[in-house]
């Protein structure tokens, strides 16, 4: 199936898997790849020597394309960018709009960069300052997340800007990238639906509690960092979410200690980071803090099986997806009923 995604990439189908946090690393990663999907990389919760090791086992895995998601806002993009670069790397997406100066350093290096928008306007920016394709990411969608659905937000971004557009939040089959087709996207990318594969590195333990979940069990909310962000409701947030400000920020510090102690980073960097979150948003200090070890949170889910303690970002679709099938077969079985959504439609 050919779109302007796959032309634009060099992958053999139109999807994407997303670049989660803990979850999207060289396996998972490799092994999308080698479905033909184009899988990426997420850098965010590595250090940089661990970033080029990722990246390199990547490729001893597969020789398809494949991307890395880097955190725009990050003190150490441009030296994470220029790994992206000297590795060899086919794509950049990002989930934060990236400056025009790194899109012009990652263009000129030959690189495709492809930022995550949630908003028309955003689009509209980036593509402004030279990206090659935007991911549009709806209500829908696990993480942090707006609250426009995607059958409307796609087709505003679609008819505003002149690159291929990437559409997320809601999909999981071959009905859902046929109606992405058809709202002028060039491909669907997916986050849940590639977590919940028997490729992702996910305990078991993690999967089962998103298996059971039903659509109801995926919430938005703001008690975690501040910030809309879509989840399955745990006990952690039950519990941020009835506790006040002192015993938050209690936990946060308690959090942010285990975090500094994991990533090596220092405390000012830390702060930095949680200032600039806070910047232009009414957070407490709890949830300045939280929003900067929300890869904590994460963690505590995503690797220890620990779903008391983390937050278990999820889109709406865990609620209606059913079982745990490899890389290779989820994406064949997507273009199978995408053929034969298609070949029905034209028998209308």
């Amino acid at each position: 199936m050919e779109t302007a995604l796959t032309r634009l990439t060099g992958v053999q189908h139109p999807i994407v898997q997303t670049g989660m946090g803990w979850v999207a690393g060289p396996r998972l990663v490799s092994a999308a790849a080698n479905a033909g999907a184009l899988g990426i990389l997420a850098s965010a919760t590595m250090s940089v020597p661990e970033l080029r090791q990722a990246v390199r086992e990547v490729k001893s895995r597969t020789d398809a394309p494949f991307g890395v998601n880097l955190r725009a806002d990050a003190a150490d993009a441009r030296e994470r960018a220029r790994i992206v670069v000297e590795e060899g790397v086919r794509v950049a997406s990002f989930a934060l709009a990236p400056s025009r100066e790194l899109i012009a350093g990652l263009k000129d290096a030959g690189v495709v960069v492809i930022p995550s928008v949630g908003a028309r306007r955003h689009a509209e920016k980036v593509t402004a300052w030279g990206a090659d394709a935007v991911i549009v990411q709806g209500g829908e969608g696990g993480g942090h997340t707006g609250e426009v659905a995607t059958t409307v937000l796609l087709p505003q971004v679609v008819d505003a800007v002149p690159v291929p557009v990437i559409a997320a939040g809601g999909f999981r089959d071959g009905r859902g990238l046929v109606a992405a087709l058809a709202l002028g996207a060039a491909g669907v990318a997916m986050g849940t639906r590639f977590l919940l594969t028997s490729d992702s590195t996910v305990p078991d333990a993690v999967k089962a509690r998103y298996l059971a979940a039903t659509v109801k069990d995926v919430t938005v909310t703001t008690a975690v960092d501040g910030l809309p962000h879509r989840m399955l409701r745990t006990e952690l947030v039950r519990s941020l979410e009835s506790h006040g400000p002192a015993r938050t920020l209690l936990r946060s510090v308690r959090h942010a200690a285990a975090f500094r102690r994991l990533s090596g980073m220092s405390w000012a960097s830390m702060i930095r980071d949680g200032l600039a979150m806070r910047h232009g948003r009414e957070l407490t200090w709890g949830q300045t803090l939280l929003a900067a070890n929300t890869p904590m949170l994460l963690r505590a889910s995503m690797v220890e099986g620990r779903t008391d303690l983390g937050v278990m970002a999820s889109g709406q679709v865990a609620g209606v997806i059913e079982d745990l099938p490899s890389c290779a077969e989820l994406v064949g079985r997507i273009i199978a009923e995408a053929d034969d959504v298609l070949r029905a439609l034209g028998r209308m």
